[in-house]
């Protein structure tokens, strides 16, 4: 590969070719950046935080053009793309005021005269980041791995070269030295070779549950840090007691948010028998309503999937179930003319071998599970590899909340979806991921933790 394409995913057409880092320039960017983290991690805490927040005034300034590149380079539609780089800012806010006492020692009471444990960052960071959120993906982890002292190196999706270079085009706007953030326009392949460089420190990585694991391997090799945030076939569990329109009416947005690209999406949806054809009707009503077309339009709920082979992918996925015997509720998928449009499609009559339960499904496909009871529906919601997030709803929220600890997931909303938020900890459980990203535990997974003792 010699270049990267940016392709509009609403017209398939080529927009823009970057060519791709050759070897002597990559190593030139290690070098860079290793250099900038000896100066970057004894920089006065307060002195990065000034960065830090003025990266969020940057990108409030520019908050316009970076959500429509993102809605031109995947498809994201416009109104969810201006909520991803506010969300961004918003982060970079709270670690800029959090960040103070996160690297305060602590004294702790021992034999010696003095006793502290203190926190000292690792160094260079890879971030091997995708797709979906192509801002919030990247600046969700760079929020804290940079608040911390480390530095950065983006090796971004190669669907998203103008998304990776803008972004730190926002670093270069905001001040931050040179070297402290770096893009790397390369290949998986040539990514997964760096991790093994004296440069780098560790490793975070977002993305599919294969390429992972095929990181952690690497990273392990060379006694390398990582952090995984893997995908995710996330129950949205409906009982007895529930507000089935209320829940309908959620579960839709959690299904088709992003178009359905996102690892955290509602992917199968479990409801007890006596509820089912009042959520299934209130599911499919909602659905129906929803605006498939530009995602540049402000009414558009569901633009394109940013690849053709993703909709060919789904396609193959939803075939598979009809094919042993699924249900059609609502007929979609792909849209004739240009792009990469997929209309929602909504099937019942699930079981545990069709590929929508057992794989994870990247698009507007909505499987409806009917269960006799409670307890059959925390079976089905734990049957699957996976264990990112959960949604559960019904009447007795302290019950639920019990069920909740029950659920195999590293992130669980009680009667609401649960959505990444800087103060709480996101990341997955089984194949969903190893490690945190965000809040307090996101920002020490990058940091050494030391013991000073003075006798």
């Amino acid at each position: 590969m010699s270049s990267m394409e940016s392709i509009n995913p609403s017209t398939g057409e080529l927009v823009e070719s970057f060519s791709i880092h050759k070897s002597e320039d990559v190593r030139d960017i290690l070098e860079n950046s290793y250099q900038a983290f000896l100066d970057w991690k004894f920089l006065n805490v307060d002195v990065r935080c000034d960065y830090l927040r003025q990266v969020g005034k940057v990108l409030r300034q520019r908050k316009q053009e970076c959500a429509e590149l993102i809605t031109r380079e995947m498809g994201k539609p416009i109104k969810q793309s201006l909520g991803e780089i506010e969300k961004c800012a918003l982060t970079f806010d709270y670690y800029a005021d959090r960040t103070p006492s996160l690297m305060e020692p602590r004294v702790e009471d021992t034999d010696a005269t003095y006793s502290s444990v203190f926190f000292e960052p690792m160094g260079p960071v890879l971030c091997i980041k995708p797709w979906n959120f192509p801002f919030w993906q990247v600046l969700s982890a760079a929020s804290h791995i940079l608040a911390g002292g480390n530095t950065i190196l983006l090796k971004h999706s190669s669907s998203v070269p103008a998304c990776a270079l803008k972004i730190e085009e926002i670093m270069q706007q905001a001040g931050l030295p040179g070297g402290v953030f770096q893009t790397l326009l390369i290949d998986g392949k040539t990514a997964s070779s760096l991790i093994s460089s004296d440069e780098i420190a560790a490793v975070s990585f977002t993305g599919g549950t294969e390429a992972g694991r095929r990181v952690a391997v690497e990273a392990a090799s060379s006694l390398k840090k990582y952090v995984l945030e893997l995908g995710g076939s996330d129950p949205f569990v409906v009982l007895e007691g529930a507000d089935v329109q209320r829940a309908a009416k959620a579960a839709v947005a959690a299904r088709f948010i992003n178009t359905g690209q996102t690892c955290i999406a509602a992917k199968r949806f479990i409801v007890e028998e006596p509820l089912m054809e009042e959520f299934k009707r209130h599911f499919i009503d909602q659905t129906r309503s929803m605006k498939v077309g530009d995602p540049l339009e402000e009414d558009t709920d569901i633009g394109p999937l940013v690849r053709a082979e993703e909709m060919h992918r789904l396609g193959s996925q939803v075939a598979d179930s009809i094919e042993k015997g699924a249900k059609v509720e609502l007929d979609g998928g792909w849209v004739e003319g240009a792009g990469f449009f997929y209309s929602p499609v909504v099937l019942s009559g699930i079981t545990d071998n069709m590929d929508v339960m057992r794989q994870e499904t990247f698009g507007p496909v909505a499987p409806l599970v009917s269960v006799k009871d409670e307890a059959e529906a925390i079976k089905v919601a734990n049957a699957t590899p996976y264990g990112l997030g959960a949604s559960i709803w019904g009447g007795d929220s302290e019950h639920l909340l019990q069920i909740g600890k029950r659920i195999q997931a590293g992130v669980v909303g009680i009667n609401g979806f649960f959505k990444p938020e800087a103060c709480m900890p996101f990341g997955g459980m089984k194949q969903s991921g190893v490690g945190r990203e965000l809040s307090d535990f996101g920002f020490y997974e990058f940091m050494h933790v030391r013991s000073l003792k003075s006798f």
